[in-house]
């Protein structure tokens, strides 16, 4: 079964895989600030100082979080962007989970500002489940 060419691609896709890419950088970066405090991507941290102390009171789970979370964005950005069926329901099952770990956030009043996210990460799910998408997937 032969991959569809590029041209054919839809144009959200490419943008999705860059959302992952940049998920998987981010998420890279702040386990490398985390395994190396005080180091030069400290300042990072003032950006969102409560996700700095969430990430202290897991300890050394924190990295080890990051990481997967680092991996597992990387890879659906890989599969995104070479059209394969796993990438888009790695997709859709990062997403959806963001999608609750934002409700989570929002009804247990920890992270008012989660809200946002919401209906971002139901969109993109949306997005996912039109059959021009779907097709594109199977190929």
């Amino acid at each position: 079964m032969s991959r569809p060419e590029w041209s054919e691609r839809p144009g959200g896709i490419t943008a999705l895989g860059i959302f992952f890419a940049a998920g998987a950088a981010i998420s890279l970066v702040s386990c490398i600030a985390l395994l190396f405090p005080g180091g030069v991507l400290e300042p990072m941290w003032r950006l969102n100082p409560r996700a700095r102390a969430g990430f202290a009171g897991m300890g050394a789970w924190a990295p080890v979080l990051l990481t997967a979370v680092g991996i597992a964005c990387a890879a659906a950005a890989r599969g995104l962007w070479s059209g394969r069926p796993w990438g888009r329901r790695l997709a859709i099952t990062l997403l959806a989970i963001n999608l609750i770990g934002d409700a989570a956030y929002v009804i247990l009043g920890t992270e008012p500002r989660a809200l946002v996210g919401i209906p971002i990460a139901a969109l993109l799910l949306l997005y996912l489940a039109t059959g021009r998408v779907r097709a594109f997937f199977a190929g």
